[in-house]
Formats: C-alpha cells, sequence, structure tokens
C-alpha cells in the first residue's frame, strides 16, 4: 500500500498538526517509522537515517541543542526521510527554534509538529501509520492491529520480548528468533505441541540460499510454521513464526513478520547473543579466557569436550541427517557452526551422563559422515576434555590441514595423529638444519646405491606401504594398481637397500617423518 507524508495528515493521530515546513514535499511515500531520542548524530543517523521513513522525536536527547537539531534535520534528510514529527508533550510551536525549522524548509523535509492540545503518543501514530502502509484501505485485521497495538506500546512493555510476548499470547501465536548458525536466541512460546529443537531442525532441512527474504512454510508434526531471513544490526537471523490454530493466512503472518521486524528496529532490541557460537569461535581464535567466561553462560555449563572438528563439505541434509541420529542415540550433543562450505564444531557430554563408549561414538560419527559424501574432509581431535585442551586442538588444525592432505592423500578422515606428524614435519621444515637432514638422509640409500627410476619406484611403494595403506601390502597393491607379489618383492629389495626391517617398531617412527617430509616438500615445492 502507497502511503503518504500527506496521507498521514488525514489520520486521527495528526490531529491536530502544524505543517511547519517542507509542503512541497508532502506526497513522499513513507514506507517505516522510527523514534529518535539519541543525543549524538552518530547514533541519529545509524538508527534513523532510512529512505522513505517517517521518524518521531521530541529532541528529548537534542533538548536545547539547537546546533545539533539542525544538523540532525539536515543529515536526516540527506539520508531521505521522508518527515520528522516532532511531539512537545504540552510545549507549542513558539518553543521549538526558528532555525530548525528553517533548516528543514531549506532542504524541502516535511516538518511536522504535534501541539500541546493533541495528546497523543508514539504508539498512537506508529500503530495508525503502519496499519496505512500494511493494510490501507482494507478492512481491519485483528491480527495486525493488535500486535501493533502491543509491538508499540513502549509506556505499557520495558523491552521488545515482554511486548511480543503479550502479543503472541493474545493472538495465539509462537515465534522464534533464530542465528544464522541455528542456535534459537528468542523464544516465545504459547503452546507446546512440538519443541523449538524440531522446529529449527525442520529448518535447516529446508532452508538453503535461494530462500533469503522469502517466507515459507513448514510442516512440524501437522503445525503450520512460517519462516524467514531477516537482519538486526547487520547480522543475518531467521525469525520462525506458529500459527497456533491454524486461523491465520499466509499473507496474515508475513505482514505480521514485518511488523515483527519493524519493531524489532523500534525497540532498537539486540538478540541475546549466540554463546555457543561464540564460544566455538573463541576456541578457534585461541582465545581460552573468554571460552572459559562463555562455558558460564551455556546450557549446561558443566560438560566434557568429547571432540573438536573442521569440516569441509560437511554443510549438506546428508551429514545433518548422521548428526541428529548421533544425538539421539547418544547422550552427547553437537554444536556447530557453519561458515559455507566449512563447518566447525565441538561434541560435548553434561559430565552428570559420560558414556563409556564416549570416545568410540565420536569415531563412528565421523565415519558416518564420511560415507555421506565424497567430497567431505574431516579433522578432528577426539579424547579431548577441557577448553585449553581443545583450543589447543583447533591450533593445531588451523596449522596442519592445508598440508596433510598431501600427505596422505588417500584419507578423507584425519585424526589428531595425522596432524600431530604433519605439525612436526612443518616445524622441521621451516627450521632445517641438522635435524632435518637427519631424516632426509634416511632415504639417501635408493639415490646412492641405484638412482634413476628404480630408486623413485622403490620410494613411491614404500611412501604408499607406510603412509597410505598402514603397512599392509594388499592395500598397496590396490592402491597402486600392481600385483601383491610385485609389492612383496619390492618391499624386500627395500629391506635390503635400507638395511633394516621397515616394519620394526624402532624403524618406522623415524621412516614415517622421513616420508611425510618428504611429501610437503613436493607440496610445497
Amino acid at each position: 500500500m502507497r502511503l503518504t507524508v500527506r496521507d498521514c495528515l488525514e489520520l486521527d493521530a495528526f490531529r491536530p498538526c502544524i505543517i511547519a515546513a517542507g509542503k512541497r514535499n508532502l506526497d513522499s511515500n513513507i514506507r517505516s517509522v522510527s523514534v529518535m531520542d539519541t543525543s549524538d548524530i552518530k547514533t541519529t543517523l545509524k538508527e534513523n537515517g532510512v529512505r522513505e521513513q517517517m521518524v518521531l522525536t521530541s529532541f528529548s536527547g537534542m533538548k536545547n541543542n539547537y546546533k545539533m537539531q539542525v544538523r540532525a534535520v539536515r543529515e536526516l534528510s540527506a539520508c531521505g526521510i521522508s518527515a520528522l514529527v516532532v511531539l512537545r508533550y504540552g510545549r507549542g510551536l513558539d518553543e521549538l527554534d526558528a532555525q530548525t525549522i528553517e533548516a528543514a524548509e531549506a532542504v524541502g523535509l516535511p516538518f511536522i509538529v504535534i501541539p500541546k492540545e493533541n495528546e497523543v503518543k508514539y504508539a498512537d501514530i506508529i500503530d495508525q501509520v503502519m496499519n496505512g502502509i500494511l493494510i490501507g484501505e482494507e478492512p481491519k485485521n485483528y491480527l495486525i492491529n493488535n500486535t501493533v497495538s502491543h509491538l508499540m506500546d513502549f509506556d505499557r512493555y520495558k523491552t521488545f520480548p515482554a511486548a511480543l510476548k503479550e502479543a503472541a499470547v493474545n493472538n495465539e501465536f509462537q515465534a522464534v528468533l533464530i542465528s544464522k548458525d541455528f542456535n534459537p536466541v528468542l523464544v516465545v512460546e504459547t503452546r507446546h505441541k512440538v519443541t523449538v529443537l524440531d522446529a529449527v531442525r525442520n529448518l535447516q532441512k529446508r532452508y538453503s540460499n535461494d530462500d533469503r527474504g522469502i517466507y515459507g512454510i513448514l510442516d512440524v508434526e501437522g503445525i503450520a510454521a512460517y519462516w524467514g531471513s531477516i537482519v538486526i544490526g547487520g547480522e543475518d537471523y531467521f525469525l520462525l513464526l506458529v500459527d497456533n490454530e491454524e486461523k491465520y493466512s499466509a499473507v496474515d503472518i508475513t505482514k505480521l513478520a514485518e511488523i515483527i521486524e519493524l519493531a524489532i528496529g523500534m525497540w532498537k532490541y539486540n538478540p541475546v547473543r549466540d554463546v555457543k557460537a561464540e564460544f566455538i569461535k573463541a576456541l578457534m581464535r585461541g582465545n581460552k579466557n573468554l571460552a572459559y567466561t562463555l562455558q558460564e553462560e551455556m546450557t549446561p555449563k558443566d560438560f566434557n569436550i568429547l571432540s573438536i572438528f573442521y569440516g569441509k563439505g560437511t554443510n549438506t541434509q546428508g551429514a545433518r541427517d548422521v548428526i541428529e541420529n548421533f544425538e539421539a542415540k547418544t547422550q552427547a550433543e553437537v554444536l556447530i557452526i557453519n561458515e559455507g562450505e566449512e563447518s566447525y564444531g565441538l561434541i560435548i557430554e553434561e559430565k552428570s551422563n559420560q558414556d563409556e563408549d564416549r570416545k568410540l561414538n565420536c569415531l563412528m560419527l565421523y565415519d558416518e559422515l564420511k560415507e555421506t559424501s565424497k567430497n567431505i574432509r574431516l579433522f578432528h581431535c577426539t579424547g579431548v576434555g577441557n577448553v585449553s585442551s581443545a583450543s589447543d586442538c583447533f591450533s593445531l588444525i588451523n596449522e596442519t590441514w592445508t598440508f596433510v592432505e598431501n600427505v596422505f592423500p588417500y584419507k578423507r578422515v584425519f585424526t589428531k595423529y595425522e596432524l600431530a606428524l604433519v605439525s612436526s614435519c612443518i616445524n622441521l621444515q621451516l627450521q632445517g638444519g641438522h635435524i632435518k637432514r637427519n631424516y632426509a638422509e634416511l632415504l639417501e640409500p635408493f639415490n646412492r646405491e641405484i638412482g634413476g627410476n628404480k630408486a623413485k619406484q622403490l620410494l613411491s611403494t614404500l611412501e604408499t606401504f607406510v603412509l597410505d595403506a598402514g603397512m599392509n601390502s594388499s592395500k598397496t597393491s590396490n592402491i597402486m594398481g600392481i600385483h601383491t607379489n610385485t609389492v612383496q618383492y619390492r618391499l624386500k629389495r627395500i629391506n635390503e637397500i635400507l638395511g633394516v626391517d621397515i616394519t620394526g617398531n624402532r624403524v618406522i617412527p623415524a621412516l614415517t617423518i622421513a616420508l611425510a617430509l618428504k611429501r610437503l616438500e613436493r607440496a610445497i615445492d
């Protein structure tokens, strides 16, 4: 519905009013309403400088500061607001500074003053203007009108959640505000047929990036739930609305969502931070002190960290289904944040609910995740314990994940053992010196005694046998595409050249590092 400043002047809330300036622009469109009570220009523009917005104020934050009032008028006009409405609360037009009115006239900004005999309140103006924007000349919509009357009643309610709760109770709907990492940050429940977790999981299954800005419908155990994406303070969120009695249309719910989003802005409501996501990010950044502080804010807060992980290609519905089944079967919880195709997460367990098979369960989860796609790569440290260890493990992953795939090209799930090995090789590579030379010289007999293509062939077989096949000759033959007898012959020849049994307990550790260093050097070169 197109609503202009001139249309607003016909509303009851503006009778009487004084058009003090900007009469030539009364046909400007109005798309939203805000309240200005700030005392500095930067905040004023951030909260109220929205194109085609009607700004309501009493200049309470700029009382007697007429220079700032003039500047606010000029800069808000430059932002494209449609009108400035001043409620004097008993003070007349004569108490407004002439320079403020002159500034509005100079920029052509409609400057409307509500005189002392009009005792209208902010909520009354917002209610009538928003009805005009959303409903226009259509019959009165009880859901919208009643919701607006609650959400815009700044005198009755102290906070936005309190106003939203009362609106939801009176109009039989439920609302859930969800972070971009699918963690609920504001929940208003008025009926308990389904859980918030059920709704969030259904949303995860339904959502794709193509759905941004569209209010879709979810079926949550037979209950209709509507959802859409909104932006609050520059951050992306999801708003999920449930029609308890299924008596509203999709158009009604869409208008309801618009009203809630506008109210969030007018209340200047900032959602409670997503503590779980911030906890993971603190661990990833190595900020242990912050992580310990955030742990105290989490529910539950008394938990063990069983495993931490980083995944590529794991942000899929198949992976989410595997995680959901894992949580249902075990007493553990998976905390996860997604950044595009990459995922970072923890597996935690309340200390009072420790499972004897918890490590095994984690390893089985990673194996099942691996099977959901050939493109998945998982890097994990299992058997972590506390915040400090978890942070160190994330540091280990961050240091090594770009190299570990080069050292172990046939693996798709990497444990802390592979990561620690590659970390040691990276340090040796950076430090150089005699220690690195000691490892390199373990492989020198191949070049010194046989050289050429034969040496490369035997070295390739040794690398595959030790690093890829777990010292299994049959698996080595499958990877290399050669007969098992050929592998056995080459391994015998390798033993002769090196003068040791390569499977010996005191031989394999140094040999593994030497071979891993060689692969790492090739990757860097």
